[in-house]
Formats: C-alpha cells, sequence, structure tokens
C-alpha cells in the first residue's frame, strides 16, 4: 500500500516538508525522506514506538548521506497536530490505530484546516479500514486506494 501512495503523490513529495501523525515506525516519513523530502516531523505518543523512530530517522538519515537536522521525532498527542518549529507541512500522513478514527478525524480535520490555511495544496493522506467512509467537513477526497472491506484504504484529501 505504502509504494501505492507514494506512486499516486509522485512529484509532489521531493523537497516537501511533512508531518506523520501516529508514527508508530514512522514509515510513511521514512518513505518520504527516502524519496526526496526536505524534512519533517514525527509525533508519536508511545515511547517505545518514538525510540524506534528516531532510531529509523538515524538509520535512514545515515543511508541517505543527511544530517538529520530537518528531521524531528516528538513524543505528543496527534490530536494536537504539533508543529515543531512553526513549519507548515506539505503532506501530512495519518495512520491512527483504526478503532479510534471515528473519534478522532473529525477533530483533526478541523485543526489540520488551521495549521494548513498557509499550503491550501497541502495533501492530507489518511489510512483506515475499508468499510469506512471519510468525507470531512471542508475537505475533498482526491484519491482513494483500496475500498475492500477489512483491508487498508487510503485517502488523498486536500481542504476544499
Amino acid at each position: 500500500m505504502r509504494q501505492a501512495v507514494f506512486s499516486s503523490l509522485g512529484a509532489v513529495v521531493p523537497g516537501a516538508r511533512f508531518l506523520d501523525l501516529f508514527a508508530g515506525s514512522g514509515a510513511y516519513g521514512l518513505e518520504a525522506l527516502s524519496r526526496g523530502a526536505a524534512g519533517g516531523v514525527f509525533v508519536e505518543q508511545a515511547a517505545k514506538a518514538l525510540t524506534c523512530v528516531r532510531q529509523n530517522v538515524a538509520a535512514v538519515c545515515k543511508s541517505l548521506g543527511r544530517d538529520g537536522r530537518d528531521v524531528t521525532a516528538i513524543q505528543g498527542d496527534a490530536r494536537m497536530v504539533p508543529l515543531a518549529g512553526g513549519a507548515v507541512p506539505d503532506l501530512v500522513f495519518i495512520d491512527p490505530p483504526y478503532e479510534i478514527i471515528a473519534e478522532v478525524a473529525p477533530g483533526l480535520f478541523a485543526k489540520l484546516t488551521e495549521v494548513l490555511a498557509a499550503k491550501p495544496d497541502a495533501i492530507v493522506v489518511f489510512e483506515y479500514p475499508g468499510e469506512i467512509e471519510l468525507a470531512p467537513v471542508g475537505w475533498t477526497l482526491l484519491k482513494r486506494l483500496g475500498k475492500g472491506a477489512r483491508q487498508p484504504t487510503v485517502g488523498f484529501f486536500r481542504r476544499s
């Protein structure tokens, strides 16, 4: 699925800044870095997962010959949509635990409406189960990958 996501994003990734919410291992942000993203912020609440993200960031930056100064991994609640250094992202990756999506999605999109006000072309990449339909107010679904029940689905959203 990640391959299809980045194939769909194509030329948007090189030079982009990203925000990876509910980062887990950091897979989305790390893939963005490996495809030429300028840098970004990983947000993860669990301390063990955050340690993993930091290790993965260090390894990827080393393999890319980057110093990693443009990459930050912070421990925090992704629902707060923090921005390190005040940089507004071009891409936002959201991969929350599936069981909390109904609870967190409306608030996340409302917060992102504010955070992304300076970048109307920013894209939100949201992973969710195929049986859920996301239709956040003020946002347009540009593309959806995968649609089967109990299968991961990724929606690409932009502010309307």
